[in-house]
């Protein structure tokens, strides 16, 4: 469970480095990651407790197709237990690996603006935070101070309408929450949300309405699925679209993937 093809309506694959996190917000309250280490707890000997995994730092060089893949969905990279020099040798494989996009998202908002400076921000590295609320728009003022190439909000679980300022953010995801304990998201929310980015011309992705089950609602908005992207994405599509990727095994070294410029 650790790296997988994901039904994460917005990624291709997920990729966790680290597992395990603390609750620091109301969208922690009812956390799928945690309920997924106690579901699964032979996976996840340490529980929700903060775990680096070096071993899966490699993973992504193997993986030829080009990807959306969403960083740490088990966890938060700007956790505080997470040391720098861990972070930098993350963001030293998403440097490796640019046919990829790496999608990182974080309530650690302070810390990830404490550390951006520290960090190399290449083009296929894309920096989101999660805004359940009006009391936490203020994570968007450190995540615009981020020199990432995209700069996204999640807004899952929606738990409240929101007023936000999307100067210099690129993409919006809007999602309600799931489980036996969830939390009703109201369509006015939604919405509000989806003119605020249509005014301000940012890509909207509606997820789902949520229920006792994440596609127990759907994901209809006004009779249409928003699968709205930013317009990097497209671009990195149409740019990686002209390689071959192959995988080759070094002895003693394991495997690694090569380009090769297709010929028209």
């Amino acid at each position: 469970m650790a790296n997988i093809n994901t039904g994460i309506e917005w990624c291709d694959r997920t990729w966790n480095p680290a597992t395990g996190c603390d609750k620091v917000s109301p969208g922690c309250t009812h956390c799928y990651a945690e309920a997924l280490t106690k579901r699964f707890h032979t996976n996840f000997p340490n529980g929700f407790d903060l775990t680096l995994h070096r071993n899966r730092l490699e993973e992504p060089k193997r993986w030829k197709k080009p990807s959306r893949i969403f960083v740490n969905s088990m966890s938060d990279l700007f956790h505080e237990e997470v040391p720098i020099d861990f972070l930098k040798e993350v963001f030293e494989v998403m440097r490796e690996t640019p046919w990829h996009i790496y999608q990182i998202l974080t309530k650690r908002h302070e810390r990830l603006r404490e550390l951006a400076d520290q960090l190399e921000w290449h083009d296929n590295i894309w920096m989101g935070v999660s805004v359940e609320n009006q009391n936490y728009v203020n994570r968007i003022d450190c995540l615009r101070q981020v020199p990432a190439k995209v700069r996204f909000l999640s807004c899952e679980p929606l738990l409240g309408n929101l007023e936000l300022d999307l100067k210099d953010i690129h993409w919006v995801i809007v999602g309600g929450e799931s489980g036996v304990k969830h939390r009703p998201m109201q369509s006015e929310w939604v919405d509000n949300i989806k003119q605020q980015c249509q005014d301000a011309e940012v890509a909207f992705f509606f997820k789902q309405w949520g229920g006792r089950t994440p596609k127990a609602a759907g994901r209809l908005l006004d009779e249409k699925i928003w699968d709205e992207m930013p317009e990097a994405w497209e671009k990195h599509q149409k740019q990686w679209n002209r390689y071959t990727l192959t995988t080759s095994r070094d002895r003693g070294h394991g495997s690694a993937v090569s380009l090769q410029e297709s010929i028209a």
